[in-house]
Parts: structure tokens; sequence; C-alpha cells
């Protein structure tokens, strides 16, 4: 039952004491304030890791060749493995039941020229498939596709800043320009989740890549991405066949950890994901260490407060006031002050992580924050603190004998 006259006494006694209150209050709004910037750091840490893997699709499976450590049916160690558009073919075939996309990527560095304007870029010769692995987005034109890949088209797909370095203001598609003193045709330009970094490529079909090499058929490595169906145990297995397949075509030790690399992006992300977990669950524990410090001192003052408040209480006692009701008065103060000065901290929490927006990148921590749910944990955390924290002063207090309290000085 809502009792006015108690909360107007509550308040009354907060204002007639403030700076004890302000002491009280100060220790739970250091707690709760230091609390909620290392979690939303540590949720930092995460959107970091989400960052840097949302630039290709998480279904994603790369496959890298190496240099073999072990001798195996006759053929030596430290032999070079070399994929071919074969090896592409056969995990086509082989698999088509679990993979959706697939692409080969040869990655060269080379000058480009248009007109008076040259760089240094990144190309990489792939598939169609490709858009959709790196989650390439075309601002203009198009991307390669079959047609480019059947008649060894000499066409180029190039990043934003690609065209802002040589075209300017121009509007690249359509215009000719050299790679390596090759002439190619810009049909579409694209931007990249990735950044700068990504956005400084230039793709060409993999085929007059292929042509342009000495008319070879190897490829530098292999992407390919799984049905989301089967997921990340399924992925695990698929990974481990393709690997398993590879090794067997180019005769390579099944227990060699060198020859074929694959790679999962999702297994990568769970594993970085696992760290960040185990990192805020660290910071998670010093923040509830400091804010039962603050609890502790809440505590410590409300036992001089009870002290102070004796002869009172002994009054009300013999009034007839029962020893619930000196408990849930005394509960009742210490939750307030824990609520008000808990949540002024969790105000100044939020308002440092909303501050620091994007300023931490370097250190890995992006967009820090805290969670709906995170809050309503904290409002929970801080009426269990409340009630612990003047939980033993008032049981104190309800034990106190009214004539002892009368003779207190």
């Amino acid at each position: 039952m809502f009792d006015l006259d108690r909360w107007r006494e509550i308040f009354q006694t907060i204002n007639k004491n403030k700076l004890r209150t302000l002491l009280a209050g100060f220790t739970v709004t250091l707690g709760i304030l230091i609390f909620t910037i290392l979690f939303g750091m540590g949720n930092g840490l995460k959107n970091t890791f989400y960052k840097f893997f949302q630039d290709d699709a998480q279904n994603t499976i790369f496959i890298y060749s190496g240099f073999t450590s072990k001798p195996f049916k006759g053929f030596k160690e430290n032999r070079r493995v070399e994929f071919k558009n074969e090896d592409l073919e056969l995990l086509k075939e082989k698999f088509k039941d679990r993979i959706e996309y697939t692409t080969a990527r040869i990655t060269n560095g080379v000058t480009v020229k248009y007109k008076s304007e040259y760089g240094n870029y990144t190309v990489r010769a792939v598939h169609p498939d490709h858009q959709y692995l790196e989650k390439t987005i075309i601002d203009k034109g198009r991307y390669i596709n079959e047609n480019d890949i059947t008649n060894d088209a000499r066409i180029a797909v190039i990043g934003r800043l690609v065209e802002k370095d040589l075209f300017g203001r121009e509007n690249a598609i359509g215009k000719y320009f050299t790679l390596n003193k090759i002439v190619f045709r810009v049909v579409g330009v694209f931007s990249d989740a990735g950044g700068d970094r990504e956005e400084r490529n230039i793709y060409t079909p993999v085929t007059t890549q292929q042509l342009i090499y000495k008319n070879t058929d190897k490829i530098d490595q292999i992407n390919l991405s799984y049905k989301m169906e089967i997921g990340p145990n399924g992925a695990r297995r698929l990974a481990r066949e393709i690997e398993k397949v590879l090794k067997n075509k180019h005769n390579i030790a099944p227990s060699d950890p060198n020859g074929i690399y694959v790679q999962s992006v999702i297994e990568d992300l769970e594993q970085n994901l696992q760290i960040a977990n185990v990192l805020q669950i660290i910071v998670l524990w010093i923040g509830i260490g400091t804010l039962f410090a603050g609890v502790i001192g809440i505590s410590n003052i409300m036992v001089y407060i009870v002290k102070e408040r004796t002869k009172e209480l002994g009054i009300r006692k013999a009034l007839g006031a029962k020893p619930g009701s000196v408990i849930g008065m005394i509960l009742q103060e210490t939750i307030v002050i824990t609520m008000l000065f808990g949540y002024i901290g969790l105000l100044i929490g939020n308002f440092v992580l909303n501050s620091m927006g994007d300023k931490l990148e370097d250190w890995f921590i992006t967009n820090p924050n805290v969670s709906q749910g995170t809050i309503i944990m904290a409002t929970i955390i801080l009426i269990l603190s409340g009630l612990i924290a003047g939980y033993i002063p008032a049981r104190r207090a309800a034990k106190v004998k009214p004539i002892v309290a009368l003779r207190d000085e």
C-alpha cells in the first residue's frame, strides 16, 4: 500500500542530511557508471568483430593453396600446390547440393592509366558469383556476367575510389583505360562495406586474366558459399570434406596441415566472438565488483544513519511500531537513494558511451553501447543492491529495545 506520510518522511530526511545522502549516493553512482562504461566497451569490441566480418557473406568458405610439408606417394615435401579451373568444377559438381555460389580468384598488382592520370591498384579476376560472396554493391553500370567469362571480355568493374582517382568528375562507364598497358573498358562502378581498401580494387573476368597470362588455366584461390540451412556444424563438415577431396586430388598427405587451407568466415567470427565474450565476462565481473564496492559503502553509511537515529527508532517502537515497519522504512530509504543515484550513474554512463561514438576504432572499440536488456538488468541489480545494503542495518534497527534507545546519548 502506498504510504504518503512515509514517502514524505524519507524525502525530508534526505533533504535534512544532504551531505550524508550525497556521500551515500556517490559510491552507487560511481559503481553503476563504471559498470555501464565497461559493459558498453565490451559491446563495442563485439561490434568491431561484426564490422570486420561484414565485408564478406558470413556463409563464405575461402580455399587457398600452399606448399606441402610432408612427402606423399613419391612426391617430396615443399611442393607447391596450384589450383586450376578443374578444381573449381570438381567442387561445384561434388558438393552442388550444399553450395550456393562459387568463384575462382586471381590477384595481381597493376599500374592503371587513364589519359594523364595513373596509379597502382589490385586487380581481382573473378567469376560473376564473386559479387554475392564479397557483398559488392553496384553503383553504376553492371558487374561481370557469364558472357564476359565465355568471350574473355576485356572489361572491368572498378571501385568507387578508383573512379574518383582516375576519372575525377567524369562518368567512368564506357571509358577505356589500361591495366599494365592492356586496354580494358569500364562497365561498372562499385562500393563496398569493407571501406576504402576494398573500393580501390578492380574486378575483371577470370578467363580474361588467364588468357593474358600465357593462356594458363591456373587460379590463386577458390571461394564459395554454402546454403544457410546446413548451419555452422554442416559448414564445418563441408570444409573438412572439401579439404579431403582437394588433398586427394593433389596427392597431399591427409595429415599435412600446409598443402591446402580451408577457412570458414562463420568459424572465424564465432572464434573471435568467443574471445570477445570472455573479455566481456571479465569486464562484467570487474564492473559488478565495483558496483558491490558501492553497495558496501552505502551499507556502512546506513549503519551510521541507524545509529544516529537510535533514539527516534526507540520512540517509534515505544509508540507501537512493529519490527517489520522499522525494517521497511530503512529499506525503503536505502532503495530510494540507491535507485536515484544509480540512475544518475546510468545516465552519465550512457552519455559517455554516446559521446565516444567511433572515436575508439583504433583501439578496436566500435559504437560502444548498452542494450535495453542491460538497462533492465542494471535496474534489477540496483534494487537488489539497495536491499542488500539496507537489510543488515535495518534488521539491527528493528532489534533496538525502546528503553535502551531512549537512554542513548
